[in-house]
């Protein structure tokens, strides 16, 4: 990356703007967004460990697209351990399917519904089909109806052979991975097309009867296009953090027990003596996985890190929409000029970094990307989806919105501070840098969390496109940034109605 002209100040991501360059790349499908990193993810995307934000179905969802999300470091081990293996569990090409009986109630349907974009649940016996109940089957009726009285039975479902067989014949060595794409593409080809011929949005996916997964017109379109971020053994990738206090060592090798795909070690200050501690204890266990560490801003504190034993640094301090930091100490730094110090520094010590929060808009993300970092962390943009794990609330208009909260906010410490004494958790209570509840509307054009990767990988395939670039190490190497006025800023804006 190179400047058009050198800049005086520290920089964040609406100071700066992207200059197109001669391209060669003919079609944005032809980009690759593989961060390169080791994390495995095949999209430069990474769902930020927020409890308000990171759960099982946002992590299957991302991975299945290419991404990678971080479990909370407050979340008990034994959840961990089940949910790390829920998520391993999930198929890499079909959704999960939310299964009821019919027996069960409308008023808990309703409830799932909101976990999921389908807006469906499948009725089965056992796990053989039996029928499926949308949430217009639902209007109307009796919240504490059967969903026997509601269940369409005659409705169109696919069967899992074709994928069966071409993934039998994978494994068996009989098709290389391009002859596979090729043959599932043509296998999802297919499946869009009796879906669409049916004027169906969504139907269900049975091996000899039994229910294994639901296939959608844009999820047939989708996994075209995205390839999931999987394990050696064809599992979708998951991290998960922990903090820097009490047994660090042991709760990481109990997670490396459970399989995880990425240690993050956090904590809000990452330049500190206890941070490195933790991570000398971790890097001592021999993980074959990364070891990601933060947040810093500086370079100093990327080479501290990384001594210490990370191989992936967390950089930022205070952008995110959650964090008072800023407000509170006046400590952080822009963020554009945090990644682009901090990625320099890594580079040089062979190390990576991810831009932990401030991005607003799919521009941001290729800034980052620009900047240095391998994968760009996002927390509230997702908080506000369907797979987020929080309940869906509606507000006086009806829009419909979901809590989130900063992790270092009074919430968050109550949360982790809940096995303490009283006296403890009410001082802990004191201290904090986040804000506590916030409303984060669904989206009406865009309410999933692959709705919102679409519209970032589209842009970022774009802005890969424009540089001339096919790859992110392309994209680094190429990129040109110039530095804008607000006026130059918001004249990029679109107009949401006439002046």
């Amino acid at each position: 990356m190179r400047f058009l002209t050198q800049p005086t100040t520290d920089l964040t991501y609406s100071d700066v703007f992207l200059v197109p360059s001669r391209s060669t790349v003919s079609s944005r499908l032809d980009v690759d967004l593989s961060s390169g990193d080791g994390t495995g993810t095949t999209i430069p995307l990474i769902v930020a460990n927020m409890t308000a934000v990171s759960g099982k179905r946002m992590a299957e969802t991302v991975a299945r697209r290419g991404g990678m999300a971080i479990l909370p470091q407050d979340i008990p081990l034994d959840v961990l351990r089940s949910v790390t293996s829920w998520v391993k569990q999930r198929d890499s090409l079909f959704e999960t399917p939310l299964l009821m009986r019919s027996s069960d109630i409308v008023i808990d349907a309703l409830h799932l519904m909101g976990k999921r974009s389908h807006n469906a649940v499948v009725v089965v016996d056992g796990h053989d089909f039996m029928g499926v109940v949308r949430g217009a089957d639902c209007e109307g009726a009796d919240r504490f109806a059967s969903l026997a009285s509601v269940m369409r039975s005659n409705v169109l479902t696919l069967e899992s052979a074709p994928f069966d067989e071409i993934r039998t014949q994978a494994d068996a060595g009989e098709l290389d991975f391009a002859a596979a794409k090729a043959q599932t593409d043509a296998a999802l080809r297919s499946a869009f097309a009796v879906l669409d011929s049916a004027g169906a949005d969504y139907a269900p996916v049975l091996r000899a009867g039994e229910v294994v997964g639901v296939l959608t017109r844009l999820g047939a379109l989708r996994s075209t296009i995205y390839r999931p971020a999987q394990d050696d053994s064809g599992h979708l990738r998951l991290g998960v953090a922990v903090g820097i206090n009490g047994d660090v060592a042991g709760k990481a090798a109990a997670l490396l027990d459970h399989g995880v795909d990425a240690l993050v070690v956090d904590t809000a200050h990452g330049h500190q003596e206890k941070m490195l501690a933790a991570l000398r204890g971790v890097r001592l266990l021999g993980p074959s996985v990364p070891v990601v560490a933060g947040n810093v801003v500086s370079a100093a504190g990327v080479h501290d890190l990384v001594e210490a034993g990370a191989d992936i640094i967390k950089v930022g301090v205070g952008p995110g929409a959650m964090c008072t930091t800023r407000m509170m100490t006046a400590v952080g730094r822009p963020q554009f000029s945090a990644v682009l110090e901090c990625s320099a520094a890594a580079a040089e010590l062979g190390a990576h970094v991810w831009a932990d929060g401030g991005v607003r808009y799919p521009r941001d993300v290729a800034l980052a990307l620009a900047a240095g970092a391998s994968q760009v962390m996002i927390g509230s943009w997702f908080a506000g989806t369907y797979e987020s794990p929080g309940d869906l609330h509606l507000d006086a208009t009806g829009r419909q919105f979901k809590e989130s909260f900063g992790m270092a906010s009074a919430r968050a410490v109550a949360n982790r501070s809940s096995g303490d004494a009283a006296f403890e958790r009410a001082r802990k209570g004191l201290f904090e840098e986040g804000i506590s509840t916030s409303k984060m509307y669904l989206d009406p054009a865009r309410p999933g969390v692959e709705d919102l990767l679409d519209m970032i990988t589209a842009g970022l395939r774009s802005s890969f496109s424009y540089t001339g670039a096919s790859s992110l190490a392309e994209f680094r190497q190429r990129a040109i940034v110039g530095v804008q006025s607000a006026a130059g800023y918001e004249e990029g804006r679109p107009l949401q109605q006439s002046w």
